[in-house]
């Protein structure tokens, strides 16, 4: 059987690539592609070929294949039908953390069952999703706390909303593009442009991956605060500010990274087990609004450039659509 695949071969350049399909093995499925998600921050790093050398082994997608920098085929956040495989798989629905492609093997303990209330199209947000639950182990919000998201993108956005579901908590988000005000009331959270963003947060959690925004993130503790560091920077640098008012205030500067479960959890939840109740937490019709615009697979080559980069004056998109004929 044959397959297509993306994968990126040079700076900014991507294209399709046919490969055989062996027969599934018996802890294998095979899954034709209903629809997959671009994760802009990473796959933008990995478009660019700006995935630091020392990160190219932590940076691996789970089914990557090819290797950092170029030729690779990359991507985590595919949803398909399983055609054969177990009986307890065989024709369902399924979240897999699978590159771009048409149909594929993947491991049964890879494929995670959509649950009956989302939609396939909003299960691709089920890593993102992921990484915000393993934020929120990280950063232990507390009731009554006052808590500010840094960062207005897909995972700040998935952040907020789940924080907003904490009874006594006070939660709002910051983004420097005013555009993303409508994706957060779309989830019920208060925005605030930069210079209005409210301070004495007890909880700041920055993820907008510039340093810019991690320095606005200390301005804004509390004493004795904490901010969670949940962007990714790929090779650059942060430069802050820790003569200032950091030692003083008690700050405690923290990092989250979905690659391990969280401590305050680990031992007593798997990936799989996190995976899946990212999954559960997807059955909100509010989440419709961080999905989209849809692209043909077929047009992905031409179009993921400008999806990642959008031109200038444009707005980004948050979590772009890839659909599977």
């Amino acid at each position: 059987m044959r397959a297509r695949a993306l994968w990126t071969v040079g700076p900014g350049r991507c294209e399709l690539r046919e490969e055989d399909i062996a027969v599934p093995g018996p802890e294998q499925v095979l899954v034709k592609s209903i629809v997959s998600g671009i994760s802009r921050g990473t796959e933008r790093l990995v478009l660019a070929g700006r995935v630091p050398r020392s990160q190219w082994q932590a940076m691996r997608a789970p089914l990557q294949a090819g290797e950092f920098p170029f030729p690779v085929k990359y991507g985590y956040a595919t949803v398909g039908a399983v055609e054969a495989g177990p009986e307890g798989l065989s024709g369902r629905r399924i979240f897999c953390l699978h590159p771009h492609q048409d149909r594929f093997l993947a491991p049964v303990a890879l494929c995670a069952p959509v649950p009956d209330g989302v939609p396939e199209r909003r299960a691709v947000l089920a890593a993102n999703m992921e990484t915000a639950v393993n934020v929120l182990w990280d950063a232990a919000p507390l009731a009554g706390e006052r808590a500010l998201v840094i960062g207005a993108g897909v995972v700040g956005l998935l952040i907020g909303f789940l924080l907003a579901r904490m009874p006594g908590l006070d939660v709002a988000i910051t983004d420097i593009d005013p555009r993303r005000a409508a994706a957060a009331a779309a989830l019920g959270l208060a925005f605030a442009a930069p210079d209005a963003a409210p301070g004495e947060r007890d909880l700041v959690i920055h993820a907008t991956a510039d340093p810019a925004g991690l320095r606005r993130a200390l301005s804004l503790a509390a004493f004795e605060g904490r901010i969670v560091e949940a962007s990714w920077y790929g090779e650059r640098e942060a430069a802050l500010p820790l003569g200032e008012a950091f030692h003083a205030r008690r700050l405690r500067l923290l990092s989250s990274q979905v690659g391990a479960v969280a401590p305050a959890m680990r031992g007593r939840r798997s990936h799989a087990q996190r995976l899946a109740l990212a999954l559960s937490l997807l059955a909100d019709d509010r989440l419709d609004a961080l999905l989209g615009p849809e692209t043909p697979f077929e047009q992905l080559p031409a179009a993921l450039p400008g999806l990642l980069e959008p031109p200038a004056g444009q707005a980004a998109p948050l979590c772009p659509v890839v659909v599977y004929g």
